[in-house]
């Protein structure tokens, strides 16, 4: 039994060690260029030295900072949005043509109009993924609220609970679990948004502007660092949010 638990343990290891040995077989054998893939000792020694020393440990935390304020912003507008919009199926019916079709189109192709609403800078990254993260919550918001279980909301009122109790204490507890994937599902948004917006609306920092002058400057080891830092953020930002909504919203599915 304690061999099982122990075997149960390193199975995600199992994907990140044939991803390595993959890696460095076609290293060695030469499948790729060196140059274009450099072995992932070379890449992972520029990381590290990147994050310790280097400027990347401050490109991330700038790229920590974009996605975290985005997030919070797309979260303070979307979820009140989202409770009032889903609690009247009618009123959602009204405007979800506008909602999907925003939600539908590609966030970069909205860039040009934030630019000319907020010029080039930090107000621009944050709001254009902000704006991408709060459509995705809002939807997920919504419709939580709108499936909330009849029976619980029809026991409240059987009860004589009020309009507003029965929103606050069944509906927004009952959208709980559909909010928290909404808000796993922006703040992984708000991060490609602001990744890619470092990349190409004039940035001197951050992550994406890291991987973008290394790909410039033909310097393999230190954009795949980069690259490998945006992804390990994107999971951790994910595990954040379903460890607290493991903690916080247990009753999911009973």
């Amino acid at each position: 039994m304690i061999a099982l638990k122990r075997l149960q343990i390193l199975l995600p290891f199992v994907g990140i060690a044939v991803l390595l040995a993959v890696w460095s077989l076609t290293v060695w054998a030469r499948i790729v260029d060196p140059v274009l893939l450099p072995s992932p000792v070379s890449t992972f020694r520029a990381m590290w030295i990147g994050m310790t020393s280097g400027k990347l440990g401050v490109d991330f935390l700038k790229t920590v900072e974009r996605t975290i304020y985005s997030t919070a912003i797309a979260a303070i507008i979307a979820i009140p949005f989202g409770i009032l919009l889903g609690s009247s199926e009618k009123v959602y019916r009204s405007v979800e043509f506008v909602i999907d079709f925003f939600r539908s189109t590609p966030a970069s192709a909205m860039f040009p109009l934030f630019l000319v609403l907020f010029g080039v800078g930090d107000r621009t990254k944050i709001s254009v993924a902000a704006f991408g993260a709060a459509l995705v919550i809002l939807f997920n918001v919504a419709y939580g609220v709108m499936n909330a279980r009849k029976t619980r909301i029809l026991a409240a009122r059987v009860m004589g609970a009020s309009r507003l109790r029965i929103l606050w204490d069944v509906m927004l507890l009952e959208s709980l679990p559909q909010t928290f994937v909404g808000l796993r599902n922006g703040v992984s948004l708000a991060l490609v948004i602001v990744v890619v917006a470092e990349m190409f609306i004039g940035s001197t920092d951050g992550l994406g502007q890291s991987v973008f002058e290394a790909q410039q400057l033909f310097n393999m080891p230190d954009m795949y660092a980069a690259i490998f830092a945006a992804g390990a953020l994107g999971y951790g930002l994910n595990l954040l949010f379903l460890t607290i909504e493991r903690r916080f919203v247990h009753w999911s599915g009973k």
